[in-house]
């Protein structure tokens, strides 16, 4: 048993275990933190639907991003990643990763100019800096993945 085939299954029971998470958090948590928010801060009500949906969005960027993985595993364990098939999946993580980091900029935007204390919009920055870079790496890693399914043809046509 290599490598590969020892951490696909450990991977699986932890992308499963995400996927639950983000989904009690997109159902119960992040509702259930904004209605408290608007209870004690009358001022800051108007809030709640905006940053409930925004916080909605992008966790369901996040739950695309695992499925995607999940079926990229699947065509690790079958050895069948070199494929056309897989720029499917890589393009989708590749546009759910772009949609979030979009949300998380207009996040930056708008709540940088509301914050009265600069810790908020420093940690979005960071946020938006971080996405920027996941995105551009996955950029990369997608490029890699062509070079390397390109070889791997020309490879099975020489032999």
């Amino acid at each position: 048993m290599n490598l590969v085939d020892r951490v696909v299954v450990p991977l699986r029971i932890l992308l499963v275990m995400l996927f639950a998470g983000l989904v009690v958090a997109q159902a119960l948590s992040m509702p259930g933190q904004f209605a408290y928010m608007a209870k004690e801060d009358p001022d800051l009500a108007y809030l709640r639907w905006p940053l409930t949906i925004w916080a909605i969005l992008g966790l369901l960027c996040v739950q695309v991003v695992i499925v995607c993985t999940w079926r990229l595993l699947t065509m690790v364990k079958a050895d069948r990643i070199f494929t056309e098939a897989a720029f499917a999946w890589v393009d989708a993580i590749l546009w759910a990763l772009s949609a979030a980091w979009v949300l998380l900029f207009a996040g930056f935007v708008y709540l940088g100019f509301l914050a009265d204390d600069p810790a908020l919009p420093i940690l979005l920055f960071g946020m938006v800096l971080s996405g920027a870079v996941l995105v551009l790496l996955m950029v990369v890693m997608r490029a890699l993945l062509r070079r390397a399914t390109t070889l791997r043809s020309d490879m099975e046509a020489v032999i």
